[in-house]
Parts: C-alpha cells; structure tokens; sequence
C-alpha cells in the first residue's frame, strides 16, 4: 500500500510491516546470532539484534530493523519509525511563505527536505549551501531562487519549488529578472563568471557529436545547490521532480554551446561513475540534446525531427517562450547501499561555451521511499 501525494512535501511510500523479507512490527525475534536474550524482551542497549545498525539505546523496537532513531517516520501507519515516542509525526510541509532570495537551507525545503539532522543518529539535511558547478562559493545571488510559480508552472507539491539558472532565477515580474535570450537568437544574461565543471564534464550527448564543449572547458554562468544529507535508515531509493527550460533551443543543437543540467550524487550509484542521476534513455544529460525537450513546437532543428508532443503552452510566461523545455520529469534512484549514511546531492546548471542564451531549471518534490528503485531512471511525470 502507499502513503503519498503530491500534494504533500517529504511524503514516503508505506510498506506493509506484515510483509515477508523485512521482521514486521508486530514480529519476535527468539535468536540473535549468539549475542544471547532476545529482540523483544527488554534488550540490551549495546546489542543490535535486527541487524539495522542502531543499538537498543538508539532502537526502541529491536525487531524491526526498519524502526530505529535513524527512520523515517512513515505517515498514517500508527508506528513510530523514528522513536521519538509519537507515531506519524514527520514534517511533511516546510515550504509556504519562503522568501526568494532565501537561504541554501531554505532552499533544501523548497525542494522538500524538511529535515535537519540535529544529531548523529537521526536522517536529514547536514549541510546546505549555494555553489558553482565545480562546488566553489556562489556569489550572484540572483543565480538561484525560491518560486512558487514560473509563468503557468506551478510548485508540483507544497508552496515553493526551487530554480537554479545560468541567467537568473526569476520569472517576468520578479525582482531581479532577466531576459534569458533576445529575438535575434543571442542575448541572455552574461553574468560574467566562469568556474570549473563536475567530474566527468563537458562532455558530448550520445545523440550527436560536437555538443562536448569542444575546447571550451570552462562553465559559464553557473549555479548549483550542494545538500549533504543523512540518508533515512529504512529507506530504499527517492525521487524528485525537475523542468528544465533553455532557450539554446532551436538554433544550437549539437554545437559546443550547450547549458548543462545535472544531478550529481556523492557517492555515486552502481553503474554510474560520473555520478549524475538524471539523463534520458541514450544516457544524455539533461540538455538542449536530449530526448526528454519535449515542450516546444513542432519543428526540425539542428538537422533532427522534434516532434514535441507536449506543444509548448507550459513555455507562456516564463521568458522562455518559442523555446524549449522538458516539462516536469520525475527522476528515481537507488539508496539502498547507503542507509543511514551520508551522501552528497548537487543539483548544477551551467552555461558550455559562453554566458549567452540562457536556461532555468525547477527542483521539486523531493520524496523518500521504502520501495526499491533498479537504477537511476528519468521520466515524464505522469499526469
């Protein structure tokens, strides 16, 4: 059964503790590999008898390795995952009434992490900070910021979603905006600044060559949210939601002057040694080469057919119209391999090649989930 909604912020996907595999909530366990005594009968604060990594002085339910002071409180299941003595009590929403110029904390929350880990024993936020691409300080403060709308888009869960941009990070209207492009094809906002790229980066979409950045290997104009977290105990994969909108789009495809947007992930998922999360099913990082730009019209550019089969209403009023954007896709990974341990999200946009023509993305609904994920997959959010 589940237990989530896009309506809600940090929400987590229920399993029922009655299932094989996992010991249940209401199980006994009458061994414990030779350490002596029992899960159930008064155990011993220095034993782990489930096997969850958190001793009885940290576990108020030794029998079920999915309830310790490290879980995830899952909502509407009457158990107290996270042993705090009060049952479904997690932070569900954090996000209305955040300011826009708001803090790299706040941004987490925009994104739905609720959570700050306040001790060494609880999931949540560690640290947050603004960066560039390559993880130095970010000092433009208008390359990042907290929206509750971007034109027609709106926050898909809570009130606020976060957007990072190689121009700035403001919709029409919004203090501090600037124009991502012009009419003759150039324009956007040249912030001025260039930094180093992720590991593994530039490099060219498996979809057409010569979009590498060629000798280009600097970013230009970047921006990033860098969040170091303590990964819930008893959970298995998450998901975010991202849109992505570039006004590279039509005139630059498959040139070195390419905006980047990536998800990277510290340490990186099996099979993924750049460590970026989020690409479309021919590997290609989200970009203006990229399978997934399917907001646009109809058109061939580049020397490519795109079909966009989502038309291009959601471009109306963001700056970025007769342009391109991906729409919402939800991205899944695996966690399982670093339960209860500490990772290393960036979410980084950048501009390969020069600081003109810019594109924005938008961050949100991040959730948590006790099902397991195969892989790192992105698509389309449905409907």
């Amino acid at each position: 059964m589940a237990c989530s909604s896009s309506s809600k912020r940090g929400t987590f996907t229920e399993q029922d503790p009655t299932e094989t595999g996992d010991a249940g909530a209401g199980s006994f366990i009458t061994g414990d590999g030779g350490m002596g005594g029992t899960c159930g009968a008064n155990p011993a604060e220095d034993k782990d008898y489930d096997g969850d990594g958190y001793t009885g002085k940290n576990d108020c339910n030794e029998c079920d390795p999915n309830v310790n002071a490290g879980a995830f409180d899952v909502p509407g299941n009457g158990i107290d995952e996270d042993c705090n003595g009060t049952p479904d009590d997690e932070l569900t929403a954090c996000d209305d009434g955040l300011d826009i110029a708001g803090t790299a904390m706040e941004g987490a929350k925009a994104i739905g992490l609720c959570k700050e880990a306040t001790d060494d024993q609880m999931w949540g936020v560690i640290k947050a900070e603004w960066v560039l691409p390559d993880g130095k300080t970010q000092k433009q403060p208008l390359s990042q910021g907290i929206l509750s709308q971007f034109g027609v888009n709106a926050a898909q869960a809570g009130g606020s979603m976060l957007a990072i941009s190689s121009g700035s990070a403001r919709a029409p209207g919004d203090p501090g905006y600037h124009e991502p492009g012009d009419k003759t094809g150039f324009g956007g906002w040249d912030k001025g600044y260039t930094c180093g790229t992720p590991d593994g980066y530039p490099k060219e979409s498996a979809s057409c060559s010569g979009s590498g950045g060629g000798s280009f290997d600097k970013a230009h104009d970047g921006a990033a949210l860098r969040v170091k977290i303590r990964v819930p105990s008893n959970a298995k994969s998450f998901k975010f939601q991202q849109n992505f909108f570039t006004f590279e789009f039509p005139d630059f495809i498959c040139s070195t002057f390419n905006d980047f947007f990536v998800t990277m992930m510290d340490p990186a998922p099996s099979g993924l040694p750049d460590g970026n999360i989020a690409f479309d099913q021919d590997t290609n990082p989200i970009s203006v080469n990229n399978s997934l730009l399917q907001v646009c019209s109809a058109q061939e550019a580049g020397g490519k057919d795109f079909s966009c089969p989502l038309g291009d209403s959601s471009l109306s009023g963001t700056g970025f119209e007769g342009h391109a954007a991906t729409g919402w896709l939800t991205t899944t990974t695996p966690v399982d391999d670093v339960r209860g341990k500490e990772i290393t999200l960036t979410w980084a946009v950048w501009d390969q090649g020069d600081g003109r023509l810019d594109s924005t993305a938008l961050i949100d609904d991040f959730t948590w989930s006790v099902d397991a994920a195969d892989g790192s997959k992105t698509v389309a959010t449905p409907k």
